[in-house]
Order: structure tokens, then C-alpha cells, then sequence
């Protein structure tokens, strides 16, 4: 056996204990989380499933069952991990997203994911994108908002937005599309996000006042 070839051993030694060392991270977060659900959610039966998103990670999604309805919802890991290392209430955090489903009298399974490239158009064209840019705009009815789609060079097509008050300056914000799909998929709200960062803008640029 050559050097080479003790070398390219060793490598991939590690790169297999590396991979073992990350699934059993994955394993010990997703038990944690799944203890937290119960906890907060002591009346229902809670199921957890682990997937990854070629783009987003590891991803979590957890159901509950009660009285054959069944309500579910996804999370990625690594947002996850940032709530729960630094949000004092990340508990209630999580829970969060399920109330509004649980008031529902209808099951809520994770959407079936589009199984052709016309079907994610379609979904993106007819659903998500006029979601968000309706509720964007009802969430601030004193301002005039911007919404378009544009190509952006590293993330592909993007959702953009801004207040057309604003021209100078950081005045828009931009999600991938595919980060937006990927957040209907796990039965999360969409335009959340989008929301989020616009508050942002409207802050920096003082157009509260």
C-alpha cells in the first residue's frame, strides 16, 4: 500500500466519522425537540419525522394527533438551533406555529410537494407569490409597496420587495423563491419572512414617523 493510498484512507476514515458524528448531532436535537412538543402539547400524540433540503439542511417536521386530526408543521434545523440557544421562550416559539393550525377544524398534513417543474411554476405563479405580495401589502396600508420577481446571480429567481417611499439606500429585500416553496412545503407561512425583513426597512428608514 502506498502513501497515497494510506493517505486517501485516512481521509476517508474521517470523512465517515465526520458523517457519523453530524447524523448523531441531527439524532439528539430532533429527540430534544420531540420531548418539547410533548411537553407542550401533553394532550396530543407527537410524531416527528427527519428530512434534508439539498439547499436548506437538515429539516424537522412534527404532527400531532388527537381524535383522527392531525396537524403538521416543519422546521429547518439550523433555525431551530438558533432559538433554542438563544431565545429564552424558544419552547413557546415552536409551539407557536401550530396554534393557528390546531384552531382549525380541518387536518393539516405537509403539502404534497409539486411533482414537475410545471407544477412548482404553478404553484409559485398562482399561489405563493400573489399571497405574498397581498399580505406584504396589507401588513402596511400607509405606504405604497414594490413587489417583482428578479434573477439574482447566486439564489436564482428571488420574491423582491421594498416601499417605494425609500430610493436611497437599502430600500428592498429579497427571498429565493425555492426558500419560499420550501416554507409552504413544511405548512409554514411564506410571506413571514418577507414581512419580517420589511419591518426591517421600514425601521431603518424611519417611515413610522
Amino acid at each position: 500500500m502506498t502513501e497515497k493510498d494510506i493517505e486517501t484512507q485516512a481521509e476517508e476514515v474521517n470523512e465517515q466519522d465526520q458523517e457519523r458524528e453530524q447524523a448523531q448531532i441531527i439524532m439528539t436535537w430532533f429527540q430534544h425537540i420531540q420531548e418539547v412538543m410533548k411537553e407542550q402539547f401533553p394532550e396530543y400524540e407527537v410524531d416527528g419525522q427527519i428530512g434534508n433540503n439539498p439547499t436548506y439542511g437538515p429539516m424537522f417536521a412534527f404532527t400531532l394527533n388527537k381524535d383522527e386530526k392531525s396537524t403538521s408543521c416543519g422546521f429547518f434545523l439550523n433555525e431551530i438551533m438558533r432559538n433554542f440557544q438563544t431565545n429564552p421562550n424558544a419552547g413557546l416559539w415552536l409551539s407557536s406555529f401550530f396554534v393557528d393550525l390546531l384552531r382549525s377544524p380541518d387536518n393539516h398534513p405537509l403539502p404534497n410537494p409539486p411533482q414537475t417543474e410545471d407544477e412548482a411554476k404553478d404553484l409559485l405563479d398562482k399561489h405563493i407569490v400573489p399571497y405574498c405580495a397581498s399580505t406584504v401589502r396589507e401588513e402596511f396600508p400607509d405606504q405604497k409597496i414594490y413587489v417583482d420577481l428578479e434573477l439574482h446571480e447566486e439564489h436564482g429567481p428571488v420574491l423582491e420587495a421594498g416601499f417605494v417611499a425609500v430610493q436611497d439606500g437599502n430600500n428592498t429585500c429579497a427571498l429565493p423563491l425555492q426558500y419560499l416553496m420550501t416554507l409552504y412545503l413544511l405548512n409554514r407561512d411564506p410571506a413571514e419572512p418577507l414581512i419580517q425583513a420589511m419591518y426591517r426597512l421600514y425601521e431603518e428608514n424611519n417611515l413610522g414617523q
